[in-house]
Order: structure tokens, then C-alpha cells, then sequence
């Protein structure tokens, strides 16, 4: 007689993953609050122009090193008509440059008369001070201002002094390990104005979503999508409660083995596109476009960059 067979033993199901236990102790430090929305505007405002710029960099030594700009193209002039009008310009830029691991310090000199400066200096691992200054002919168009940033272990705070009695701080703080909110606040003394505003930033491996709040009306948003190592997708939104105006935006970044190519459209009907491609080591070509066809106001630009 057969002798049954005994059933298998049973198996215990696999055991879940347990969810990964976030250390709120252990956060990372978020960017800085102005430039929460960084990844945007890299990808949607790029430098644009019109005409054609030459720059020249030298380097004297590993610390400083001189620089030499030539732009020449029209220049639009305000005018009470919709009409625009542009006038032919011509500038010549001298700037010099000292990079020094606690110490950065960047001055240019404009043959209109314009002198700018700015500099940047670690005073401890988590103090820095900036500031940036412009001196110019015109009245009430010369200004400066410094800041003082603190770098926590996962927070960030600065505090500004600028002149007009100006004054402002903000706050950002990482709430989990990929969503940050921070604050500010300003005083103007000089023209007796004050603001408050928000923001948030979430982001991961793929994606950057930011969002701002003023209290003078303005509501800012973008959103980056990263395709792949070398394709980002990105858009914004701006409103204006005060003036009800609205503008969106939509643009792509694209990183090829020796050129980058940026372009966006806007709401208004606005196209514009910037191609910066390496020729050779030291050598860059520039295109700018932009086309505003309501305005009927089309702008064309090319540049060459010589030197590191």
C-alpha cells in the first residue's frame, strides 16, 4: 500500500520593507532663500542680448586675473509712444579679479562712468560676508549693500544692510529631507515701505518645485522636470495682485558634449532662445535671440568669450 505523500511546508510570505525612518535630527542644510528658485532661472532667464560682445579673461596668477569687455549694439529708449526706439551704443568694460578660498573680491569699471564692485569673504566656516556696490553719474542710481549669511547644520539665515536705510533678514529652514520653508521681511527707511514673504522649495533627484509669497502682491512659482542627465524641462508662473498682470512661461535646457542650448516662451508670445558652444579650451561662442512679435521688437546678438 502507497504511502501518502505529505504536503510541502508552508512558506511565510516575504516580510514588507519597512519604511525608511526619516532622523529629523539629521537634516540636510538647504540653499540659500534667494536663489530657492535657482534651477528656473538658470534654465528660463538666460543672459540675453543684442549686438555683439567680445570678453577676454587673463590670468595673471592663481588668485587674480584681468578681464576686458567690448559690447556694441542698440540700446532701447524710453519713449510715451508704443513705438521703440534704439539708439547705437558702444561700451568698453575693465574688470579685475581676486579668488582666493576665503576671500573673493570682483570690480568693473564702465567707459560711461559706471564702477561696480563685489566681494565675498568667509569669516568663520559658517559666517560669510557679501557685498556688492555701484557708483554711477546719474542721481539717486548709486547704491550698496551687504550681507551677512549664517550656514547651519540645516538652516540658513542672513541679515542685509543696504543705503536708503534698507534692511531686511531672512530664514529657511529644512522641515524634511526634501521640503524646506523659509520667511523674510524688509524695511525701506528712506522711502518708509515694509514686506514680508514665504516660500517653499521641494525637490528631489528628478524634479524643483519652489513657491513665493509677498506681501506687496507678488505670488511666484516654477517647476523643473529632469528628464535626463543632460534634458531639463522647466516653468513658472508669475502674478501681480496690485496690477493683476499673470505671466507663464515654459523652457528646456539642453547640455550636449560641447554646447548647452536654453530657450523658453511666454505667455505674452515672447520666444527666446541662448546657445553657448565650446569651440576649444578657452574659446566659447555665444547666440542670443528673441522675438517679441506683438511688439514687433526682434533682437539678435552673437559673442565670443576668449580665456578661463
Amino acid at each position: 500500500m502507497a504511502t501518502p505523500i505529505p504536503p510541502p511546508p508552508a512558506t511565510a510570505p516575504p516580510a514588507a520593507a519597512e519604511p525608511q525612518k526619516t532622523d529629523y535630527l539629521n537634516l540636510p542644510c538647504p540653499i540659500p532663500y534667494e536663489e530657492i528658485s535657482r534651477e528656473a532661472l538658470m534654465s528660463l532667464k538666460p543672459e540675453l542680448f543684442e549686438g555683439m560682445r567680445f570678453d577676454f579673461m587673463k590670468g595673471l596668477n592663481q588668485k587674480f586675473s584681468l578681464s576686458h569687455s567690448v559690447m556694441m549694439g542698440p540700446t532701447e529708449i524710453p519713449a510715451q509712444s508704443t513705438e521703440i526706439i534704439k539708439i547705437p551704443t558702444a561700451h568698453y568694460e575693465f574688470g579685475a579679479n581676486f579668488m582666493d578660498p576665503k576671500f573673493m573680491l570682483f570690480g568693473r569699471v564702465m567707459t560711461d562712468g559706471k564702477v561696480t564692485a563685489r566681494l565675498k569673504c568667509d569669516l568663520t566656516d559658517n559666517l560669510t560676508l557679501k557685498g556688492t556696490a555701484q557708483l554711477t553719474s546719474e542721481p539717486h542710481m548709486s547704491h550698496g549693500m551687504f550681507n551677512f549669511d549664517y550656514k547651519g547644520s540645516d538652516y540658513r539665515t542672513q541679515f542685509q544692510l543696504g543705503n536708503g536705510g534698507l534692511l531686511g533678514a531672512n530664514y529657511i529652514q529644512s522641515v524634511t529631507p526634501n521640503l524646506s520653508l523659509g520667511g523674510e521681511i524688509f524695511w525701506a527707511g528712506q522711502h518708509r515701505k515694509s514686506g514680508i514673504g514665504c516660500a517653499a522649495r521641494y525637490n528631489t533627484d528628478k524634479m524643483v518645485a519652489s513657491g513665493q509669497v509677498a506681501s506687496h502682491g507678488i505670488v511666484a512659482l516654477s517647476y523643473v522636470q529632469k528628464v535626463s542627465d543632460k534634458v531639463s524641462l522647466a516653468s513658472d508662473f508669475m502674478y501681480n495682485y496690485m496690477s493683476r498682470d499673470a505671466t507663464a512661461s515654459f523652457g528646456y535646457d539642453y547640455i550636449l558634449r560641447q554646447a548647452r542650448l536654453r530657450g523658453k516662451i511666454d505667455s505674452n508670445g515672447v520666444a527666446s532662445a541662448f546657445l553657448e558652444e565650446r569651440f576649444n579650451m578657452g574659446l566659447n561662442f555665444i547666440l542670443s535671440a528673441e522675438l517679441d512679435h506683438k511688439r514687433k521688437d526682434y533682437k539678435f546678438g552673437f559673442g565670443l568669450t576668449v580665456g578661463e
